[in-house]
């Protein structure tokens, strides 16, 4: 699919990863964003996962929890051998990683961060991430997205 490309992609397909893409049409700012986009893809929404960028004792890191519950930022904090975790600031998440809210990959990114992947992603076949763009997201399994990553997985999800 022509003109889908991020870096993200790119980096699967010179790594030769196994993966698909699959637009989907949800308005970022849409309450209940995770939800809708696993909606429109057909998917029970915990296998979407989203990418947040976050800050740990000072530091920039990077958690990928699913849509269904929040980040516990403490169960954070701890996997990165961190004290304290907020969410980053906007302007911070998109300088570090080059995306867009919205279109946050944990692949791909322009620095790359300590990244701790929600543990229940292993008990999926494949899981889908934004692909790095608004309206696309990557379905790749757990252990791809893992030693893409170098990600540690820990229990993140406060329900």
């Amino acid at each position: 699919m022509a003109g889908q490309g991020t870096p993200a992609t790119a980096l699967l397909t010179k790594r030769r990863v196994a993966h698909s893409t699959h637009p989907y049409d949800v308005s970022p700012d849409a309450p209940n964003y995770g939800a809708l986009v696993a909606a429109a893809l057909g998917v029970p929404p915990e296998r979407v996962f989203k990418t947040l960028v976050t800050v740990v004792d000072g530091a920039l890191a990077v958690a990928v929890v699913p849509v269904t519950g929040e980040l516990d930022l403490k169960a954070l904090a701890a996997a990165v051998g961190g004290k304290r975790a907020t969410l980053a600031d906007r302007a911070a998440a998109e300088r570090a990683t080059g995306y867009v809210r919205g279109g946050i990959s944990p692949l791909g990114q322009r620095k790359r961060l300590p990244t701790v992947l929600d543990s229940s992603a292993l008990t999926f076949p494949t899981i889908y991430v934004s692909a790095g763009r608004r309206g696309l997201q990557l379905q790749l399994t757990p252990a791809d997205l893992v030693a893409l990553t170098d990600a540690d997985t820990a229990p993140l999800a406060a329900s």
